[in-house]
């Protein structure tokens, strides 16, 4: 382990965009964790397909006392279903199941509806693992300590007491990529139609223990004996989730409770097995299959990106309330990291980690964009200011100001106020992002809406 790598690291944090001709900032890994309020984060960083060195930061809960450490436990969120596809890809090489037939042939208790969509393309394993299949339902919200948690059937049919819509096809399978953790829900009840065990038993043993994952579970909600050591999820600006964490019997799309150093083991056995070097879960073959994109840069559980001869950039984010992580690993050299953080905030936070841990080991890519400022009149910036909600999720606002010759953005949940640099006079970017601001007019010319993340806000003040 180098001392060196891991204080150039914490002392040199980067944000998304650097600025045309201003020096690159960077960041302390402390100061930063205060400036987003992500009150735990742990890190494991994959050199030489060897996990090098793992650190803890920062504490489980705010204002407690237990400090993170590498065998503190965090939810995994969306990194659940490349561990979850792992398992459907072994399977398919044992001859146990195809992953290209009628998905419902392995459904005995339950039937992907039959429709309009399905009459010429199935849904397949395949399509469920790549995001392809047609399938509803993007992500899951989880349910609070006090929610009474559905069966997986009651999940799939979108029934009381889930909090979630029915999973259905509503496009052709094979048509389109688009996002689903509906279909992961639903490959989860064929993997238990197919074993007769529990899903949570069937990963255990399957991947879990083959990998040496010894601090990740399944098991929703999570076993007693481990709530000592895991992370309690925040919100807002570092507050505390009510009974510290939701519980997801999503368990194939959100439902793993892990450690970096546990992902940084699966994503090792993946670089190994790519270059045949273990075979523990995967041949070279399939582990090549998994690494391949299907579309928009999607493989079978994993996104993935070329970047070279041999070099496929592998990985995935998640997402659950109150926690934020990411897995980024290559094959061909070897590289790689885990970071995962017990706020929602921890987006930003912890791609400014990897961009610094890219820096550090000289890694090809998760380098800033530098972009240029565009001289605006700063008078316009009047025009937008002002209190902007997106009409179908009335608590996502944004209030933007002028501040001088500045134009400010913030989040109404009270925890960021960035600078806005024009790129022209309605297009705006902010260092902390990659995203872009647009400012919109209607039809009498008056500025009142504005474009962020794709999504379309209001001005509603």
């Amino acid at each position: 382990m180098s001392n060196k790598n891991i204080q150039a690291i914490e002392d040199n944090l980067l944000t998304a965009v650097s600025i045309h001709g201003i020096p690159k900032k960077s960041y302390n890994l402390i100061n930063r964790m205060k400036y987003f309020h992500v009150p735990g984060v742990s890190i494991a960083v994959i050199n030489n397909t060897n996990i090098e060195w793992a650190r803890g930061y920062g504490v489980l809960e705010t204002n407690g006392n237990t400090q993170v450490s590498p065998d503190t436990l965090f939810q995994a969120a969306s990194i659940s279903k490349p561990v979850s596809a792992m398992l459907v890809l072994r399977l398919a090489e044992q001859g146990k199941l195809d992953l290209d037939i009628d998905a419902n042939k392995y459904l005995s208790s339950w039937q992907i509806p039959e429709n309009e969509h399905t009459e010429k393309n199935k849904v397949t394993l395949r399509g469920i693992l790549s995001h392809t299949a047609g399938l509803t339902v993007h992500g899951f919200q989880g349910y609070g300590f006090d929610d009474e948690v559905p069966s997986l059937l009651q999940i799939l049919n979108g029934e009381t007491p889930a909090n979630s819509a029915p999973i259905q096809v509503d496009v052709a399978p094979g048509s389109m990529f688009r996002y689903s953790g509906g279909g992961y829900t639903i490959m989860q009840q064929i993997l238990e139609n197919i074993s007769d065990k529990a899903f949570e038993e069937l990963l255990q043993t399957e991947v879990l223990d083959k990998l040496n994952m010894h601090s990740s579970t399944f098991e929703q909600p999570l076993p007693m004996q481990l709530r000592e050591k895991a992370a309690t999820g925040h919100v807002g600006a570092g507050v505390p989730i009510k009974g510290k964490w939701h519980t997801y019997p999503e368990k194939a799309a959100a439902g793993l409770w892990t450690t970096p150093t546990d992902l940084a083991e699966f994503a090792i056995e993946i670089m190994k097995s790519y270059d045949n070097r273990s075979n523990k879960i995967l041949s070279a073959s399939m582990a090549d299959s998994m690494l391949t994109a299907v579309q928009e840069d999607y493989g079978l559980g994993l996104a993935v990106k070329k970047l070279g001869h041999n070099i496929i950039r592998f990985g995935h984010s998640g997402g659950n309330e109150g926690f934020r992580s990411y897995l980024a690993a290559y094959t061909g050299n070897g590289k790689g990291a885990v970071v995962m953080t017990n706020s929602d905030n921890g987006d930003h936070l912890m791609m400014e980690i990897v961009r610094s841990i890219s820096n550090v080991y000289e890694w090809s890519d998760f380098l800033p964009i530098e972009k240029q400022v565009a001289q605006v009149n700063p008078n316009i910036y009047s025009q937008y200011e002002g209190k902007y909600q997106h009409p179908d999720y009335p608590d996502f606002v944004v209030q933007v100001e002028r501040e001088g010759p500045h134009l400010l953005i913030e989040s109404i949940q009270g925890a960021f106020r960035w600078e806005l640099y024009p790129e022209s006079e309605t297009r705006y970017f902010f260092v902390e992002s990659e995203a872009i601001v647009e400012f919109q007019k209607n039809n009498a010319g008056i500025f009142d809406a504005l474009i962020l993340l794709s999504m379309s806000l209001k001005k509603v003040a």
